[in-house]
């Protein structure tokens, strides 16, 4: 099985910075897809941002384009979150994920193996 343990996060004031990071351990394979999704008290839980190896580039929610930045270390066994110019509207659980296999879209969260238990992103006006 899998293990993916989250660190950073916090509280930050609107137009800040933080940086979310997430280490996989244990039978990982091929681990094709590693991304962020977020819920927000009263909304379902929406994806943030994945890296794939099976794609060029990575993929990010249009709500985050050009201020949130997605990376994967030489192992592709951690992945970040670099948050930038953050928003209210930003304030969400944050969680990663880990798709074994490269099928699906990065939104599909049925297709996701193994979560991590979710870190806390409050931005403040």
């Amino acid at each position: 099985q899998v293990q993916l343990v989250q660190s950073g996060g916090g509280s930050e004031q609107a137009g800040g910075s933080l940086r979310l990071s997430c280490e996989a351990s244990g039978y990982t394979y091929s681990s094709c897809c590693m991304a962020w999704f977020r819920q927000a008290p009263g909304k379902e839980r929406e994806g943030v941002a994945s890296i794939c190896t099976s794609d060029i580039e990575p993929h990010y929610a249009d709500s985050v384009k050009g201020r949130f930045t997605i990376s994967r270390d030489g192992a592709k066994n951690t992945v970040y979150l670099q948050m930038n110019s953050l928003k209210p509207e930003d304030t969400s659980m944050y969680y990663c994920a880990l798709k074994q296999r490269c099928e699906g879209s990065w939104t599909w969260q049925s297709r996701y193996n193994d979560w991590g238990q979710g870190t806390q992103v409050t931005v403040s006006s």
